[in-house]
């Protein structure tokens, strides 16, 4: 959602009104930082709070609302060494968010908020808040972001976590409905926000849409023919014809016919496709074309790679209607400079980003976005047809999209959720992986790529 004027921020109340809507769901057990820039909210930062009474301190991230920072401005952190070993851990996870924080190199303050579900007048015997508040001000301090400001949101009261005067301060707090009915909250909600449940707080897949026989039959149909054409250049550029032509259309009719939908579902049974489908919508076709060709994607041939051909099958009907027309032979360049051995040189073919730098979010500078959001429409859809592996690989596609934007905990929830429907499925396993060891896309760690929820100057 984009906002075409600011948003204007009268109190803690509005802050903290704002990050479910950042995030997308109310956290619970969370600290949620944030970083400032003078007195514009910057990126945002979810993490699982630590084991704060001993133990183990861990953390999945999950960033919202915009650029989720990662590593990349100078080596900062609290350089103390405290004798307790849960205070060096403390010290160890203060690190960590910094770390995610640091790419924000515009910021010069920030925020914090501690979600639990205990009474905020008391840590619930978890004394060590106050020592990760304490690590957290060094860490940051050092990094050159202060902390201007902290507050704890219990599950019924919220307080600021600096104030000790009972006289404004009184235990156990705010009523939670100071934050739930601020005049922010209620301005997102007027311009269409909302906040949902959390990833993964409960059986979030989309209830399953009746299964039209005749996108049953057209699937095993296009993957019967596809099974001895997967290595074909002439079928894979029609497959790229037809998710440009659906991505595109995404937007005005996100209805398919059953013909079309068994042919999508299908073509993301193949590897290869659906790698380049995602490398395409992100990063354009050239790099989908000459990225395929340096995977060696292709059975040899004589001619130029991508030139029109009679190897492909006939395509499907172009969109909804009951008498759809078959697309036309496959022109798959369109204009663009192709690949090949005997292409011959391709005018900024070395600027062409690999597969593996698109789908970990190194290049392009910027993806494309709107295209994104297409095939995330598209992929909602032919993740709710039933089960198997092509809804495993809508669903997963949907995750990579999610994390991509820095939404790390609504990426970890599809992941499950394929790996449930269809166990063993490989790509969700590599890309929920990425998310354990805190791997953030490198377009959410920029700030001039990152995807906006809201719009730049939108608070």
């Amino acid at each position: 959602m984009t906002a075409p004027d600011h948003l204007r921020i009268s109190g803690p109340e509005d802050i903290l009104g704002f990050i479910p809507h950042s995030l997308g769901y109310w956290p619970e057990n969370s600290l949620v930082a944030m970083t400032m820039e003078g007195k514009r909210l910057g990126a945002t930062l979810r993490v699982d709070l630590p084991a704060l009474g001993g133990g183990a301190v861990g953390g999945r991230s999950g960033g919202g609302g915009g650029n989720t920072a990662a590593p990349g401005r100078g080596g900062a952190g609290s350089r103390r060494h405290s004798g307790s070993g849960r205070s060096d851990a403390l010290a160890g996870f203060a690190r960590n968010v910094v770390s995610y924080l640091q790419a924000d190199d515009a910021a010069d303050g920030s925020l914090l908020a501690f979600f639990t579900d205990t009474d905020t007048n008391s840590d619930d015997g978890r004394p060590g808040l106050a020592v990760l508040l304490k690590e957290l001000e060094l860490a940051l301090e050092a990094a050159g972001m202060p902390v201007r400001d902290a507050w704890v949101i219990g599950a019924e009261f919220w307080r600021n976590a600096y104030c000790s005067d009972p006289d404004c301060c009184v235990p156990p707090g705010r009523p939670i409905e100071q934050i739930t009915n601020s005049k922010l909250n209620a301005e997102m909600v007027f311009r269409g926000s909302s906040v949902g449940e959390a990833p993964g707080a409960q059986d979030t897949r989309p209830a399953p849409r009746p299964v039209d026989p005749a996108v049953r039959t057209a699937e095993f149909g296009w993957a019967a023919q596809f099974s001895s054409r997967r290595r074909d250049r002439a079928q894979f550029a029609q497959v790229l014809d037809v998710w440009t032509m659906v991505m595109q259309a995404a937007a005005q009719s996100p209805d398919l016919t059953p013909e079309l939908t068994g042919y999508l579902r299908a073509s993301l049974c193949i590897p290869s496709w659906r790698d380049a489908v995602l490398v395409m919508a992100a990063a354009g076709r050239p790099a989908a074309e000459c990225g395929a060709e340096d995977f060696g994607m292709f059975d040899p041939e004589a001619g130029s790679a991508f030139r029109p051909g009679t190897n492909s099958s006939p395509g499907p009907g172009p969109g909804p209607g009951p008498t759809p027309s078959p697309i036309p032979g496959p022109t798959p360049s369109d204009g663009q400079p192709a690949c090949g051995a005997d292409a011959g040189p391709v005018p900024g073919a070395d600027t062409l980003p690999g597969y593996g730098e698109v789908l970990l979010g190194l290049a392009p500078s910027v993806p494309d976005w709107a295209l994104m959001v297409g095939l995330e429409r598209v992929l909602q859809l032919l993740g709710s047809l039933g089960g198997g592996e092509s809804t495993a690989a809508a669903v997963t596609a949907r995750g990579w999209i999610e994390w991509c934007r820095g939404r790390g905990s609504y990426a970890d929830a599809l992941y499950r959720q394929a790996l449930q429907d269809y166990p063993g499925y490989r790509l969700a396993e590599l890309l929920a992986e990425l998310g354990r060891r805190g791997t953030l896309c490198g377009w959410a760690a920029r700030r001039e790529a990152a995807w906006q929820k809201f719009a730049p100057d939108a608070a």
